[in-house]
């Protein structure tokens, strides 16, 4: 198992005290070099060894800084300076990120992630798991071989989800959309028809050869919990 978060001090209790691995984002795009050096002490000093490389989302109130534009120049400066030092994982995106053309485009954006040092790529979430399945595809087509690891999001609450699919513009199957009308303003049944959603598309996704799954829970520690237990008999 393994924990993805911020840097600060928790990630060094993680490790020590809970003995899980945490993956820390670092953003690039409003850091220089000499901030993103101090982030990578900081984190070598605490033991960690994973990095979640990622540009950072947009902030028009925030002047964006230029050394690190893009998560491929991220990846490919962690790796010129430290070596081999942390397994970096890149973020792709099997619908496609709401900035990309086109999914030749997505294609070549995740081909130069690997080829600046990404150990892994971590997938944006989906619903439908063809969606995936067909990404990975076209992916070991354009010779990326490093594992994809699908992300999966519950649909526990409605709100929340609408909103992340706005941002991140994955689509809502009509399956998945019958779930948050029928069942979004009551939390218990929505919780429970959710989680047997993203229960049944972990099982699927399992059962394709995923080695594993990459769990978007907002914070919520028995999210995950729960979810592992549903699916510890099948592993």
């Amino acid at each position: 198992a393994i924990v993805i978060g911020l840097i600060n001090n928790s990630n060094k209790k993680i490790k020590e005290e809970y003995k899980i691995e945490p993956v820390v984002h670092l953003t690039g795009l409003y850091y220089d070099v000499q901030e993103i050096d101090n982030f990578v002490k900081v984190l070598c000093d605490a033991g960690v060894d994973n990095i979640l490389a990622l540009r950072g989302d947009i902030n028009p109130n925030v002047p964006a800084k230029t050394d690190f534009p893009y998560a491929s120049k991220l990846i490919e400066y962690i790796k010129a300076t430290t070596g081999d030092r942390f397994c970096i994982a890149g973020g792709c995106y099997p619908e496609n990120h709401p900035e990309t053309a086109n999914s030749i485009d997505e294609i070549r954006y995740a081909k130069n992630k690997v080829d600046a040092g990404a150990d892994v790529l971590l997938s944006q979430l989906f619903f439908n798991n063809q969606y995936f399945y067909d990404y990975v595809t076209h992916c070991r087509m354009a010779g990326i071989d490093v594992p994809i690891t699908p992300g999966i999001m519950p649909a526990i609450n409605a709100k929340q989800i609408r909103r992340m699919v706005d941002l991140c513009g994955a689509t809502l199957p009509d399956n998945t959309e019958t779930i948050l009308e029928k069942y979004g303003d009551n939390k218990e049944a929505m919780l429970d028809a959710g989680m047997a959603f993203a229960t049944s598309q972990i099982i699927d996704l399992l059962a394709h050869g995923c080695d594993g799954v990459h769990l978007y829970i907002m914070n919520n520690p028995s999210v995950a919990r729960k979810l592992c237990n549903s699916i510890v008999n099948i592993i």
